[in-house]
């Protein structure tokens, strides 16, 4: 086999806008550091993260329990699509939707590049272990962390 017979993975072969829903969906490596509440400095636009999450992350896996009815049940839940990506500067370094708009592919412990579907987990890349529920949180402005915003490569 040679390399030009090879194929391109899709992720690299399409823009973000081209993407199916379900590609779109594939790209999510489950980090869940989306989820993760975050304030914003009204004077400066700043973004900090806090540790904390709403009551609808599962504790077991770092996945959303009400994935699709998120938005309905927690209204400051925002749905990253391709129509806003650009507009939500607060993403992570490490998300695989902001690593493909700035053109720096999957990292390498993303599960579609590793074939783990617990890579990001394994990896320590992900929220799970390292999050308080909202409803256990008297003061977000104590709960401010910068390990989401490791870059995670």
């Amino acid at each position: 086999m040679t390399i030009s017979s090879i194929a391109t993975p899709w992720w690299e072969a399409k823009r973000l806008s081209e993407m199916s829903e379900a590609e779109w969906e594939m790209l999510c490596d489950r980090c869940a550091k989306c989820c993760l509440m975050k304030l914003e400095d009204e004077d400066t636009g700043d973004v900090y993260y806090t540790d904390v999450t709403c009551q609808l992350m599962d504790g077991s896996d770092g996945s959303c329990t009400q994935y699709g009815q998120r938005e309905r049940l927690v209204p400051t839940c925002i749905k990253l699509t391709k129509n806003n990506l650009e507009q939500v500067e607060w993403m992570p370094l490490s998300c695989a939707y902001r690593r493909l708009m700035e053109g720096r592919g999957l990292a390498s412990w993303h599960p579609l590049v590793t074939g783990n579907k617990d890579s990001t987990q394994q990896s320590g890349n992900s929220v799970l272990g390292r999050f308080v529920y909202e409803t256990e949180v008297e003061d977000l402005e104590e709960r401010i962390v910068t390990w989401p915003l490791n870059e995670g490569n």
